[in-house]
């Protein structure tokens, strides 16, 4: 017996890093989220430092390559083995630490096209050229600098004690989570056959409208299908003084949005969520002349597969039947597919909500209503990995309770005015998901 504990005394001294000068003893399960605090507290200040620059350096979709050097060779430092440009700027780190279950944890990479209007002392000051050609800012402004920040903290603590878990962890830097492409890159890039599949996946989203020092946990379906539909419709143009000699495309668009609103509402089973929504359409020159063309933008939102059907075969439906009716070339449709819907594996789910009940108290953790919002995140699940992604709160009460005093929602993600506070942000962040990756990684 003496000499069994000594090899695991040994391997747990060379197994732990010699920057990170951490206790090596093994510790009872109760004191460890002491121990994560404690570490938490100590090395607090650095991480905010590392969250400024991710703010400050923000990068658009697929085009995050100092943001990816940056994160990589934080967790190459922390001990990882790590592989980078994986499906484009993604960065895959691996810790083995003996026979066990594998994890991976994800976080996001890209900013937004946004010019920042917090006035924070370390706002972005970034521009770029968006797609289009245009000037435009980029902005932080849906958290991904707080979920990567978060992520090099619980990598800089779980290289650093190794002694507390058992298995392998896998951590996922992800790109193009706006354009929700980088997850489905990544896995054609051979995410999970070029490294190991893991046994579960967990990452967490800032929520705006969540207190800081809660979290908010939901088993089953959470985020949405995001489907984008294009329908021009087509028609003959010709003088606004004589409509009858033409066949006019812009009452054919104007026919088509009232009747997409009677899919949902006639159409769609009351109990299963949908969204049809047109928003964006453009038509004709000039006053005095219809034109041949006009061309609405939809967004499409679902969680069931077969309901996601029916909705996107309505609307072809309907953009056609309103061509027949005025007599019309067919209309062109254009459907790209997004992100499938983010359904929570329900046994992981209950499993690490009960954790975090434990680690913050039962009133810090609440059970949130399904968004209609995407999260490409949803694919690793589809891939066939039980995945969890619980919201984290990112804004101090008072600050809440301020913005209801005024009769007034707080800035959403995506909005300029958005921005977390960090240091109680971060804090729980670290603490839940560290409670998380040793519920399944612990010895």
């Amino acid at each position: 017996m003496f000499r069994q504990l000594s090899r695991v005394f040994l391997f747990a001294v060379i197994a732990s890093p010699v920057w990170a000068k951490e206790p090596t003893q093994d510790l009872p399960s109760t004191e460890t989220p002491a121990v994560v605090k404690a570490w938490v507290e100590s090395h607090l200040e650095n991480l905010i430092a590392d969250y400024r620059w991710f703010h400050t350096h923000p990068e658009l979709s697929f085009e995050e390559r100092e943001t990816s050097a940056r994160i990589a060779k934080l967790w190459r430092e922390a001990g990882f083995d790590v592989t980078t440009e994986v499906g484009g700027f993604g960065v895959v780190a691996i810790l083995e630490n003996g026979p066990g279950p594998c994890l991976m944890l994800r976080t996001d990479l890209d900013a937004l096209p946004l010019v920042e209007k917090t006035q924070l002392a370390y706002a972005s000051q970034v521009t770029t050229q968006n797609t289009d050609g245009t000037d435009t800012g980029v902005m932080h402004a849906c958290g991904h600098d707080v979920h990567m920040t978060n992520l090099v903290g619980v990598a800089q603590f779980l290289a650093g004690h190794r002694n507390l878990w058992q298995g392998t962890l896998m951590l996922v830097g992800q790109p193009a989570e706006e354009r929700g492409a980088g997850a489905k890159a990544m896995l054609e890039d051979g995410l999970f056959t070029r490294f190991q599949k893991p046994d579960f996946a967990i990452a967490l989203h800032v929520g705006s409208d969540v207190a800081a020092g809660k979290v908010e946990t939901l088993a089953g379906f959470a985020m949405a299908n995001v489907d984008s539909v294009d329908i021009t419709m087509i028609g003959r143009g010709g003088h606004g003084s004589a409509p009858h000699t033409t066949i006019d495309p812009i009452v054919q668009a104007a026919a088509l949005v009232m009747d997409l609103q009677t899919i949902v509402s006639r159409e769609i089973k009351p109990l299963d969520p949908a969204v049809v929504t047109v928003g964006s359409i453009h038509g004709g020159t000039k006053h005095n002349i219809i034109g041949d063309r006009c061309h609405l933008q939809l967004t499409v939102r679902s969680y069931d597969p077969k309901v996601r059907e029916k909705l996107l075969a309505a609307i072809e439906r309907k953009a056609k039947a309103v061509a027949v009716s005025f007599a019309a070339p067919e209309p062109e449709i254009s459907i790209a597919e997004g992100t499938p819907s983010l359904r929570n594996d329900d046994q992981l789910a209950a499993r690490i909500t009960t954790v975090f009940q434990k680690l913050l108290g039962e009133a810090n953790v609440s059970t949130p209503t399904p968004s209609m919002g995407g999260e490409d995140f949803s694919r690793y699940g589809r891939a066939g990995v039980p995945i969890l992604m619980y919201r984290l709160g990112s804004v101090e009460a008072r600050r809440l309770e301020r913005y209801e005093e005024l009769g007034t929602n707080p800035p959403s993600l995506h909005s300029s005015l958005y921005y977390p506070d960090i240091e109680p942000t971060l804090t729980t962040g670290l603490q839940t998901m560290v409670a998380a990756a040793l519920e399944i990684l612990g010895k």
